[in-house]
């Protein structure tokens, strides 16, 4: 198949399924992955598509405001990471074993948990586990590694060599976007791997996903949504946009 060829029939499948995934298509067309992903690059530089870890999405796609900085994003749906949050603390029964992921309203999950819950929370967020110093019947268990400052979270090879060595029964997520195509996805490479190895560490994990997240992208894919239990939203999200998730066979909870 000549170069040209190749390139039409990717943005084709681009347009088709909403987005790219470089392994699966070099599968299903008995290409190379390199191949593949060499004609995204170059489709991106010609302004054609947005090159994404693993694949590619169309352009049109709107970025996440939750790329920004912590003390930013805490200043975004002031109002409804609390109510999230809530719903959340409500999905944990006694005993079980949680992780909590890092972010503003992983923050509001921590302080909703109720005083007399007795659980073990998982996080490698030292500000999730601040919040929980002060909880009687909380048991917390707190990841080191390098401080990833845009997200106040440990990342790197000793927080990945702890998450491996925990199994939980949920992972509560933080993500910067979730789509209906394109899955979950957050803004730095080694996060979206982070967060990865701790959903495959998880008997169910649960997005928490504020508005401004909802049916948008960020550069780099943590999974599609198949490898999504629920997604909590604010109680005002429009019923029209969750109807896409729901036919996905997620379990969609508005808080």
């Amino acid at each position: 198949m000549l170069t040209r060829q190749r390139k039409e029939l990717l943005l084709a499948r681009l347009k088709q399924d909403g987005q790219i995934v470089a392994r699966s298509l070099s599968e299903e067309l008995g290409l190379s992955e390199d191949t593949i992903r060499r004609d995204l690059r170059e489709l991106a530089a010609e302004g054609l598509l947005q090159r994404v870890h693993g694949g590619a999405l169309p352009l049109d796609l709107p970025p996440s405001p939750a790329m920004g900085k912590f003390s930013e994003r805490q200043r975004l749906s002031s109002d409804a990471k609390p109510a999230i949050a809530r719903a959340a603390a409500a999905m944990i029964t006694p005993g079980q074993v949680v992780f909590i992921d890092g972010g503003t309203t992983a923050v509001q999950l921590a302080r909703a948990l109720p005083p007399d819950l007795s659980c073990t929370v998982v996080t490698h967020s030292p500000s999730v586990a601040v919040e929980l110093a002060e909880h009687a019947a909380a048991e917390v268990i707190l990841i080191g590694g390098r401080l990833f400052k845009h997200s106040i979270v440990a990342m790197g090879t000793a927080t990945l060599e702890t998450i491996a060595q925990i199994r939980t029964d949920i992972y509560f997520m933080g993500v910067c976007s979730v789509h209906p195509e394109s899955g979950i996805s957050t803004g730095d490479f080694d996060e979206a791997g982070i967060k990865r190895a701790i959903s495959a560490m998880a008997r169910r994990t649960v997005v928490l996903a504020s508005p401004e997240k909802l049916d948008t992208a960020s550069p780099y894919q943590i999974a599609p949504l198949s490898h999504v239990s629920a997604i909590i939203v604010s109680g005002d999200a429009p019923e029209a946009l969750l109807k896409r998730y729901r036919k996905l066979g997620i379990e969609v909870t508005k808080a």
